[in-house]
């Protein structure tokens, strides 16, 4: 996923000064555009039916098409079909309704979703190794200190916006960055945030015990040198001794562990406020005894990992191995990948470009010992931390995981040739899924829309016509070079196409689901509900 870049140039708007006294707080950069920010708009439905016809037609047979094509030319002539419209723009226009999917798709994707988390919802990211950092707790402590200077931007507002080209983004996802967490909850999870001012410290685990390190202390900030002195303490207590795996509790199905979160809170008084103080922290570091080599081996640590050694519901879990290999694990409910992205790509940049504040080499005398998270544990609960293991390793052990790490061209080739990197990609996706199966198959790909207030994701249908003529083209014997390219070429131009439409609000799928959620109690389904396309 390719990084956005920060806007430079700050926000034009201005504020006069007040007196000293009561010195109006600085504007914040951050979210200097978000009440300038357009609304998600809801397409008519002259523009998304045809559209949907166009995605599905590739994917059926005649005999089946004709059948959708009916029922979706049907349902747009409907008085119910343009009843469901009506009701989706009156619910756009509500006032004081930031976004009209923004409740919606937080519950159906991700807080309702009742399937664990990992391996199926969150994401990764794997970091290049550190060559100046070759010791885990030192590479750690860098991370650290570089994650808190975002952080202080954040915090404070100063921190650019992202723009696309010249258009500003929506910051909305950084209120969820850190001092977050999940909370499992029957039927539908909820976010937790914490004051960034108030709740300045993290919490680290290793060999399964979680431990509180303040980063504030004297009221200065812990150097890189104090940072790894207190988290070579940490590692030397926890590898002293076993401690029963409580964070495998988050890596269960959502309602179990929303059962168990209630048994875990009902074990012992002191359990809420442990909970309390993890829950609260600015982000985990996870100090793993692992030491992955191949690529796969450190994709599945920051991916899974051995579901031990994590808590899975925060929304940011810094992962570094015993040999220094690192990466980042995001909790997928509140923030999508960019500004996680942009996260990861800077804590790069300071720490492999040795631009990050490390602070003074000579660490402070009577530092206080990292404060032990301990939880009760009571033999119910132990039998449900038990059972939760079980289950998170048939899950993970079901799961294949091969990585692919092309050095033959990149994106600039790419584009000199004048290919859309995104859409030659996904182009080589549908081509290979093609030659093993022999058809195409609907494929997701997530199209960002947070040029629009609280906007976060569309569906990018991946298959056309132009990408199954492309897939025929090369399969075809008979078939020129130049046919080929002309058919690759095509298949691209469609996909930007369509990714362009999906980033303006223009897609399908969202459009589709906000007209069927607006059904109500005793109403008929339309046709285009139930038909199998």
């Amino acid at each position: 996923m390719p990084a956005l870049v920060a806007a430079r140039a700050s926000s034009s708007s201005s504020s006069t000064a007040a007196p000293a006294a009561t010195q109006a707080p600085k504007p914040s950069k951050l979210f200097a555009f978000q009440a300038q920010l357009p609304k998600l708009p809801v397409p008519a439905l002259s523009e998304t039916l045809p559209k949907y016809l166009r995605t599905v037609e590739p994917l059926l047979s005649k005999e089946d098409f004709a059948r959708t094509q009916t029922v979706v030319e049907e349902f747009g002539r409907s008085a119910q079909g343009l009843e469901l419209q009506r009701r989706l723009e009156a619910r756009a226009a509500e006032p004081g309704r930031a976004n009209w999917l923004e409740e919606w798709w937080n519950d159906l994707s991700y807080m309702g979703y009742r399937d664990p988390v990992v391996p199926y919802v969150s994401y990764f990211y794997a970091f290049k190794d550190d060559r100046l950092r070759r010791k885990s707790t030192q590479r750690a402590a860098a991370l650290v200190r570089a994650a808190w200077a975002f952080r202080a931007q954040v915090a404070s507002g100063e921190l650019a916006p992202e723009m696309a080209r010249t258009t500003p983004l929506c910051s909305n996802s950084y209120k969820f960055m850190f001092n977050a967490t999940r909370v499992p909850v029957k039927p539908s999870d909820r976010e937790a945030t914490y004051a960034l001012s108030g709740n300045e410290h993290i919490a680290v685990v290793r060999n399964s015990q979680f431990f509180v390190l303040p980063l504030v202390h004297g009221g200065q900030l812990l150097s890189a040198a104090e940072i790894e002195g207190q988290l070579d303490r940490i590692v030397r207590q926890a590898d002293s001794g076993a401690a029963v795996p409580v964070g495998v509790l988050t890596s269960d199905g959502r309602d179990q562990w929303a059962d168990n979160y209630r048994l875990l809170l009902q074990a012992a008084p002191e359990n809420a406020a442990t909970l309390e103080r993890l829950q609260s922290a600015a982000f985990l570091l996870c100090l793993d005894d692992a030491q992955p080599v191949t690529r796969e081996e450190c994709h599945r640590v920051f991916w899974h990992g051995n579901g031990r050694n994590r808590w899975f519901d925060k929304s940011l879990q810094f992962i570094v191995c015993d040999n220094g290999k690192a990466g980042l694990l995001s909790e997928h409910s509140c923030m999508d990948g960019t500004p996680t992205c942009r996260l990861a790509d800077y804590v790069l940049d300071q720490t492999l470009g040795n631009r990050v504040d490390l602070g003074s080499d000579v660490a402070r005398a009577g530092l206080p010992e990292p404060e032990p998270l301990r939880f009760s544990t009571p033999p119910a609960l132990v039998r449900a931390i038990e059972q939760a293991a079980g289950r998170f390793d048939k899950v993970v052990g079901q799961h294949q995981l091969r990585v692919l790490q092309y050095e033959g061209f990149g994106k600039d080739e790419l584009k000199r040739l004048g290919f859309s990197p995104d859409g030659f990609a996904q182009m080589a996706i549908q081509l290979g899924y093609y030659r093993l199966h022999g058809r195409a198959r609907a494929t997701y790909e997530a199209a960002a829309t947070r040029k629009f207030l609280h906007g976060r994701t569309e569906t990018c249908r991946s298959v056309s016509t132009e990408s199954v003529a492309f897939c025929r083209a090369f399969e075809d014997p008979l078939a020129t070079a130049q046919a080929k390219t002309a058919a690759l070429q095509a298949a691209v131009k469609a996909h930007g196409a369509y990714a362009k439409a999906c980033a303006e609000g223009r897609g399908v799928d969202r459009h589709l689901l906000g007209l069927r959620l607006l059904l109500r109690p005793g109403e008929e389904k339309p046709a285009i509900f139930q038909d199998p396309a």
